[in-house]
């Protein structure tokens, strides 16, 4: 709503005189180039009516120029960075104070004569609803699987739906009413030794998936890292600020247990570390991201009860299948590299693609964005799309070496922007994260502000030019 009310006040600003100054970026020829050749693949689609209306993602391009041609005060560029920033810690501490509180019923000392151990729940579950509404403590659970309802009336011959949390897998079971064991207590008559509050679950904040959280994450945490290697002041209250909400960030990214936006930030924060940074503080941070990396190998295992790279991990061979299907079906045919099969069009023709191995595992989509483009909208999409990328970091690394950057913020921007592209990439490899909706806002809306930072330095540049060459007449 936010960006299509931008876009419809900016179309009426541009109604009333005087009119708005239109300004060029290194960056137009490849985001339209992209935008209108993803148009003609949504036409050339198998399905034209889904591709057609997947556009609207598409079209999420406009939040660069909604940003990079309204922006024009350094204030507002600055105003914007930290609030992009603070928004974010709003969503962090939720995530925190959920964790602290923790949530359903995790069990211990389950016995294999509990009518839960008999619809599947084993000992470390935690259980989180129960017909829908939420589990608080076991005194509910019982009250739940009772043979008598609140009104009186038997249910017994209605199995309770049982939803819980076993690392990554929330299935809903079957458990037979009217059936606890003889017992004084709640915990006996459930069959259970102890229970507690559940805090196994991999964080997603506002964003309804842990993968998507993860990869905002990356991006936002990325800037902040990048503001305060540009700050280069650790004793000041602005430096224990933003020391504050990296650790907020780093901690929330820690425990969406996404290995891959993990080691995206990690290769964002050196590359923002080796650009920006003295040696001494490469070494005092590289110190630091050690025991920060042991933690996350530990919560890894006790979360997803996987190693790093785990050859036995299904969801590691799940995108070896897809990627390997979806390579197979982008060279079947001369139109698929040209043109792709279209947005979306898999989710009606894989049947006939003979995808996810014939329906044996879950569908979804080929877990690589250059992968997911090529399929989707052909090669020259996605040639297109990394012509983009350099481009993109081609800009930022030029401007980060010029000596026009005016103010920490700015370079600190730009820093940050480098670093949370690397990683974006490098994460892109095996997430289809250009696919997320809420992503991609956040991609675009720092590639926006980047653009009025290099914009401001190119024309600094020509005022200094002008100044030199006066000076010297």
């Amino acid at each position: 709503m936010a960006w299509a009310c931008g876009l419809l006040f900016w179309i009426l600003r541009l109604c009333v005189r005087p009119r708005k100054r239109f300004y060029r970026t290194p960056l137009d020829y490849a985001l339209l180039g992209f935008f209108i050749l993803t148009f003609v693949s949504s036409l050339a689609s198998y399905d034209p009516l889904i591709s057609i209306g997947k556009l609207r993602g598409a079209s999420l391009f406009t939040i660069v120029y909604l940003v990079a041609e309204n922006v024009t005060q350094k204030r507002v560029l600055r105003w914007l960075v930290f609030t992009l920033i603070a928004s974010c810690m709003i969503n962090v501490m939720y995530v925190m104070g959920e964790r602290v509180v923790g949530r359903g019923v995790k069990v211990d000392g389950l016995s294999t004569q509990s009518p839960l151990y008999t619809a599947g729940v084993r000992n470390g579950d935690t259980l989180l609803e129960v017909d829908g509404r939420a589990l608080h403590d076991a005194e509910e659970l019982r009250a739940a699987l009772a043979a008598e309802a609140s009104n009186g009336s038997s249910v017994e011959a209605t199995p309770a739906r049982l939803k819980i949390y076993r690392y990554e897998w929330m299935p809903t079971f079957n458990v037979e009413r009217g059936r606890l064991l003889d017992g004084e207590t709640t915990l006996a008559r459930l069959g259970i030794g102890s229970w507690a509050r559940g805090r196994d679950w991999r964080a997603a904040g506002f964003y309804g998936h842990y993968t998507t959280y993860a990869e905002a994450l990356q991006l936002i945490a990325s800037l902040a890292l990048g503001l305060l290697i540009a700050l280069g002041k650790w004793k000041t209250r602005r430096a224990w600020l933003l020391i504050a909400a990296l650790s907020g960030l780093s901690g929330a990214l820690l425990l969406t247990v996404t290995r891959a936006s993990w080691l995206a930030f990690l290769v964002s924060a050196a590359l923002i570390v080796l650009v920006g940074a003295s040696r001494r503080t490469a070494l005092l941070l590289a110190a630091c991201a050690l025991p920060l990396t042991f933690a996350g190998l530990f919560i890894l295992q006790q979360k997803r009860n996987v190693t790093f790279f785990d050859p036995k991990d299904d969801s590691i061979n799940w995108r070896k299948t897809v990627q390997r299907e979806g390579l197979q079906l982008l060279v079947s045919k001369p139109r698929h590299l040209l043109v792709g099969v279209g947005m979306d069009s898999i989710k009606s023709h894989w049947r006939e693609w003979g995808l996810f191995q014939n329906g044996r595992i879950p569908m979804g989509h080929m877990h690589s964005t250059p992968l997911q483009l090529a399929v989707e909208r052909g090669v020259p999409v996605l040639i297109l799309w990394l012509i983009l990328i350099f481009l993109y970091a081609r800009m930022l690394w030029r401007v980060l070496r010029s000596r026009n950057v005016e103010g920490w913020t700015e370079r600190g921007l730009m820093l940050g922007a480098l670093g949370g592209l690397a990683g974006f990439f490098a994460s892109g490899l095996v997430h289809y994260n250009f696919g997320d909706s809420e992503v991609a806002m956040i991609f675009y809306f720092i590639m926006g502000l980047c653009l009025v930072v290099e914009r401001e330095t190119r024309e600094a540049g020509k005022v200094r030019a002008g100044s030199a060459t006066a000076s010297s007449v």
